[in-house]
C-alpha cells in the first residue's frame, strides 16, 4: 500500500480555531500540549509549532491506561532528550491531576516566577494554553482540574468550540482551545493511527483499510491479544483473521455471508474500548529513525 497520499480534513471551525489560537497565544506564558500516549508522534499537530513558537511547553501523554507503560516511559525519555518535560496521565482515573499539572507548570516557569518575585511581585499567576488535536483528552483534562463540567466532552473529534479560561489554583490558570487538526495528511499511516484511536471521523478513511491496518499491526505485535479476545486461531492472512473474528462473534448475514460492516465496527470498538488491553500503536524503536 502506498503510504503517501493527501487526505484532506479541515472543517471550517478548525480554521477559526487556529486563528483564535494565534490571537490568544500572546496572553499565555506556556503551553500544555496533549498527545495520545498510544500515538505520541501521529497525535502531534505540526501547525502547533508555528503557533506556539518559543513558548515553554509541557507534553501530556493522555490515555496512558490505553498504552503500554514500557513504551510510554520510552517516549517520555525521548521527549526529555528533545528538551521537553513530558508526563503520562490517565485523565479519567487519576485523582491527582490538578496537583500534577499545577506542579509541572510551576516547575517549567520557575525562572520567570523567581524573576518576578525578585522585582517585588508577591503573587505570580502562570497562564497556560491547552492545545491538542481533537479527541485527545483536552476537555477531560479541563474537567478534571476544574472539578466541574466546564468543557463539553464527547467521544467524537472536535466537539469543543469556544475559548475559555479555567482556574486551576491561585498560581495557575488554563486557557482551553478547540482541537485543531492540520489541513491534510500526506502520510497514510498517520491517518490510520488517528482513525484507529478515534481522532478523526470514521468516514474520513475507508473503514476496511483502517481495519486492515489494525489487524496487520496486531498480528505482528499482539497476536495473543487476538487469540484471547476472540477465541480464534490467528492466521497470518489479514482477511482470514477478520473472517474468523466474524464467525466467532456471529457477524453473519441472513444469507450466511460475513457481515463485514458489523465485524469492522466490532473490532474498532474493541480497540478503542481497550478490550484487547493496552496497545502502543507507535513503538519508539520502530518509529524513530
Amino acid at each position: 500500500m502506498n503510504n503517501k497520499t493527501n487526505i484532506n480534513w479541515y472543517p471550517g471551525h478548525m480554521t477559526k480555531a487556529k486563528r483564535e489560537m494565534n490571537e490568544k497565544i500572546r496572553l499565555v506564558d506556556m503551553v500544555i500540549e496533549i498527545r495520545d500516549a498510544r500515538i505520541p508522534l501521529s497525535s502531534i499537530n505540526p501547525l502547533l509549532d508555528e503557533i506556539i513558537g518559543s513558548k515553554p511547553r509541557l507534553i501530556v501523554l493522555s490515555k496512558a491506561d490505553k498504552a503500554e507503560k514500557e513504551e510510554t516511559d520510552k517516549w517520555i525519555e525521548y521527549f526529555k532528550e528533545q528538551g521537553y518535560q513530558a508526563i503520562a496521565l490517565n485523565l479519567i482515573g487519576d485523582r491527582n491531576i490538578t496537583n500534577t499539572i499545577s506542579s509541572c507548570c510551576l516547575t517549567i516557569m520557575k525562572d520567570k516566577i523567581d524573576r518576578l518575585k525578585k522585582r517585588g511581585l508577591k503573587r505570580v499567576e502562570i497562564k497556560a494554553m491547552v492545545v491538542g488535536i481533537p479527541n485527545v483528552g483536552k476537555s477531560t483534562l479541563i474537567n478534571s482540574v476544574s472539578k466541574r463540567k466546564l468543557a463539553r466532552t464527547a467521544d467524537k473529534p472536535g466537539i469543543t468550540r469556544a475559548l475559555q479560561w479555567i482556574k486551576v489554583s491561585d498560581e495557575v490558570a488554563l486557557l482551553d482551545t478547540p482541537g485543531v487538526l492540520w489541513p491534510k495528511f500526506e502520510d497514510l499511516r498517520t491517518g490510520f493511527m488517528l482513525a484507529v484511536t478515534g481522532a478523526i471521523r470514521d468516514d474520513v478513511l475507508p473503514l476496511q483499510s483502517v481495519i486492515e491496518f489494525a489487524i496487520s499491526f496486531l498480528i505482528e505485535n499482539h497476536k495473543n491479544r487476538l487469540v484471547r479476545r476472540y477465541d480464534i486461531e490467528v492466521s497470518e492472512d489479514i482477511f482470514e483473521t477478520v473472517n474468523r473474528i466474524a464467525l466467532s462473534r456471529g457477524c453473519i448475514q441472513q444469507d450466511k455471508t460475513i457481515d463485514y460492516k458489523r465485524v469492522y465496527a466490532l473490532i474498532l470498538k474493541d480497540i478503542r474500548d481497550n478490550q484487547l488491553g493496552p496497545i502502543s500503536w507507535e513503538i519508539i524503536d520502530a518509529d524513530i529513525e
